[in-house]
């Protein structure tokens, strides 16, 4: 195994978790996904990731999810670090997108508890232990109750902290605040802990969190990665500012499932062909209309775009 911290230095700050862009026809277009990458970097975003909750990983084929993955870490090309979504409710799924993530390179993967299967804490406990063992590479759990419909206890992510070396940290999409601060005191200080709610970005930080993976950075990447930067730099005014100035737009994100309404905002932007698949779908033209107002406060939008109503 490499050296694991290393790694962990690296995977600190604004882990962009990038949408799948598609073309009209509902296929991956893989061009514009390498030009969503350049612009994070260029943007600050710290680390890249695919093929998580706002990539649409359930709609994705699993060797769409490969090509992916694949596209995405020769667009990275090392200039910073890349952590992939392997995660499925399928274990099987699981390993071989987890082995793929290490054969092709990925500084670490970000592996999601089973969603719709419920597991109890014993099969959780088999589950990523068998994924941390298939491979040499660092694994993030990701934890996000809202939408696998089971909590992964804290005593039970000690357990795994123990006994697999490689899993060095976690995503938490949880709002229950008082959970995730027992995940560093039962896991140890060092454990990377990274908010998957937007408005615990900030907050997270403050108990000792190493960043977070924030679907709004596909919007504001340069903002979100600030916040981090003025926090680690000791700048927490600056970092305060950050999190209430970001906090329209997060909430506006979040009035339909993710990653609608990012995507909506995108293409807004013209960065993206706004298309989800099914069941997935864009938010109704009056939140989208909201979107677009909220969206004027943070980014110049193209002028056919800001004077549609």
């Amino acid at each position: 195994m490499g050296n694991l911290e290393a790694v962990k230095k690296k995977l600190r700050g604004s882990i962009a978790p990038i949408i799948t862009p598609f073309n009209e026809d509902g296929s991956i277009d893989f061009e514009t996904l390498e030009q969503l990458i350049n612009w994070h970097i260029e943007s600050g975003s710290h680390a890249i990731s695919v093929t998580g909750t706002t990539g649409e990983p359930s709609s994705l084929t699993l060797e769409e999810r490969v090509q992916v993955m694949k596209a995405a870490v020769k667009a990275v090309n090392g200039r910073v670090p890349f952590v992939p979504g392997t995660g499925s409710t399928n274990h099987a799924e699981t390993l071989y997108l987890t082995k793929i993530a290490q054969e092709i390179g990925a500084d670490a993967a970000l592996v999601i508890v089973p969603y719709y299967n419920k597991p109890s804490q014993h099969a959780l406990y088999k589950h990523f232990k068998a994924v941390a063992d298939s491979v040499d590479i660092p694994i993030i759990v990701y934890n996000i109750p809202g939408r696998t419909a089971v909590n992964l206890e804290v005593k039970t992510l000690a357990k795994l902290r123990e006994d697999c070396p490689n899993i060095i940290g976690v995503k938490e999409s949880n709002k229950d605040f008082e959970h995730v601060n027992r995940v560093l005191l039962e896991c140890g200080r060092d454990f990377l802990l990274y908010s998957g709610i937007e408005l615990l970005c900030y907050p997270m930080l403050a108990i000792g969190g190493s960043g977070y993976i924030s679907a709004t950075a596909n919007v504001e990447p340069k903002k979100v990665a600030e916040m981090y930067n003025a926090w680690n730099a000791g700048n927490v005014q600056r970092a305060l500012e950050l999190h209430y100035e970001l906090m329209p737009l997060n909430d506006v994100l979040f009035k339909d499932t993710n990653p609608a309404p990012v995507k909506a905002a995108l293409g807004m932007m013209g960065k993206i062909k706004p298309v989800l698949r099914l069941p997935m779908d864009l938010p109704t033209q009056a939140l989208q209309d909201e979107i677009r107002e909220v969206l004027k406060r943070y980014v110049d939008l193209p002028e056919e775009v800001s004077s549609n109503s």
